[in-house]
């Protein structure tokens, strides 16, 4: 690596000296004014906010950003036969910088979100960020302070949790705490699905001649590329996803979280173990994860499993653990709501929620806050996309200081938990079910880590090994800016 172009940046939460202030025009937009929006990275979900944009009455597409030229070309022309004219960037320094810009949705890996999103609040831009909203920690306290201040001059910043907006799953709550059940008991994300391997390379790989690879990077240096699959595939490697737990997980962290009534801080503590169970790859992540998270007084556990024996292939014979492969569970005293519906301890359904739609209005309640200068709902809040993606990074740092083993020996840790350990059953039955012999790929269990919220730091006797994983290189020109 050359140390000419890298530094190395170690950025702690308590660290926001030498902030610049916010330009006077990022200011409410009224009822009436068009609200000029730019896209920043639409290969994949952004391709989604362009289209859910453009359904919005008085927004206006105006630039899209990408450091793939192939993609940007294919959907410039695919919007000219609608006669929509943009302007184009791949530097989103930039786009970011455009007058003629009111707003910016960002949908690039999930490594740059929280440098995108710092510069488009220096320019004065209000922000909607896909999830996760940070690739760690300290990056997440450095968006929620920067959003905070935004939030005094009117500049909204929101998370992409589309079933925030959801009218079935905002009812689902409500009955919830109104006690037909009883109280809750657990609160429980399930993530059920198959993700294949990707494959192992014998060295570094070019990037696509269409990208900009420096960009694509930015705020990593740029590593060598060790995997097949430029696009999609860097969910599975640290220094640009987080597995998983880490992609489709924030969604139902966040619909956990609500279940719990959105505590307003993370837990003390976390214990998280998996492994990447079945494959020979250049993927890093875990694909079969289990992360515990002692909320008080109900607890909050996700349950991941990426292996094809449960939830995913109808041939094994395995049902999905009470319906749900992917979605989530709420058990109360009386019975349990799973995803639209509720049942009885037996079984029995016993209520149906409707319109359960993964929030179809959610970019739309965005531009409505747009042009109110706040939030005009509550859900909206940058801070239920903080508290998701920070759970994720829990998990992941207990696993990545983890250590293999024995079933037994985790069970022991899970004394006096009967939900807990019924869950770790079946993610033990499921392993089984694949064929797993965990004397050969044992199970890496991390520590209980402590966490202090105020301070955001670890704490306690793995402190200074699960602090280091909360620090990224940042290149030369990409640090992550004052805001």
């Amino acid at each position: 690596m050359n140390a000419t172009t890298t530094s190395r940046r170690h950025f702690l939460a308590t660290s926001l000296a030498g902030a610049v202030s916010l330009p006077a025009w990022g200011a409410p937009l009224g009822a009436n004014g068009d609200v000029r929006v730019a896209v920043i990275g639409f290969r994949g979900r952004g391709g989604g906010h362009i289209k859910e944009l453009l359904k919005v009455p008085g927004v206006r597409l105006v630039a899209l950003c990408d450091v793939d030229s192939a993609v940007v070309d294919k959907k410039v022309a695919e919007l000219a036969k609608s006669n929509i004219r943009v302007k184009t960037y791949r530097d989103f320094r930039e786009c970011c910088a455009d007058k003629d810009v009111d707003a910016v949705t960002i949908a690039t890996p999930n490594h740059s979100h929280v440098l995108i999103a710092l510069t488009a609040l220096q320019h004065g831009k209000h922000v909607y960020v896909e999830k996760p909203v940070s690739h760690n920690l300290i990056e997440s306290a450095k968006l929620m302070a920067a959003a905070t201040k935004a939030a005094a001059k009117g500049i909204v910043v929101q998370h992409g949790m589309q079933r925030r907006s959801d009218e079935g799953w905002a009812s689902a709550m409500q009955w919830v705490k109104e006690g037909h059940i009883g109280k809750p008991k657990l609160s429980h994300a399930v993530v059920h699905g198959l993700r294949m391997s990707i494959d192992k390379v014998d060295g570094p790989q070019q990037p696509p001649a269409t990208v900009d690879y420096k960009l694509w990077s930015a705020p990593r240096p740029e590593l060598p590329l060790m995997r097949k699959q430029f696009h999609y595939d860097w969910h599975w490697q640290w220094p640009y996803g987080g597995g998983d737990i880490g992609n489709q997980g924030p969604h139902q962290y966040d619909v956990a979280r609500w279940a719990l009534g959105d505590p307003d801080t993370l837990p003390k503590r976390v214990m998280s173990f998996g492994n990447r169970w079945g494959y020979v790859d250049d993927g890093q992540s875990a694909n079969c994860q289990m992360a515990y998270h002692p909320y008080e007084p109900v607890p909050l556990i996700m349950d991941k499993f990426g292996l094809p024996m449960r939830n995913v292939d109808p041939k094994s014979g395995e049902p999905p653990y009470k319906g749900i492969r992917t979605g989530n569970i709420i058990h109360c005293e009386g019975g349990y709501v799973a995803e639209s519906k509720a049942y009885d301890h037996e079984g029995k359904a016993i209520m149906k929620f409707e319109n359960f739609l993964t929030g179809p209005d959610h970019m739309k309640n965005f531009i409505d806050s747009v042009r109110a200068g706040k939030y005009t709902k509550d859900v909206l809040h940058i801070r239920h996309g903080h508290h998701a993606a920070c759970l994720s990074h829990l998990a992941n740092v207990s696993y990545r200081v983890g250590k293999a083993m024995k079933p037994e020996q985790i069970k022991e840790r899970l004394e006096g938990d009967k939900l807990g350990q019924e869950l770790y059953a079946e993610f033990l039955k499921n392993l089984s079910n694949n064929g797993l012999d965990l004397a050969q790929q044992p199970i890496i269990a991390g520590p209980w880590l402590d966490f202090d919220a105020a301070s955001n730091r670890f704490t306690g006797e793995f402190a200074a090994e699960a602090n280091k994983l909360c620090e990224e290189e940042y290149a030369a020109g990409f640090e992550l800016p004052e805001v």
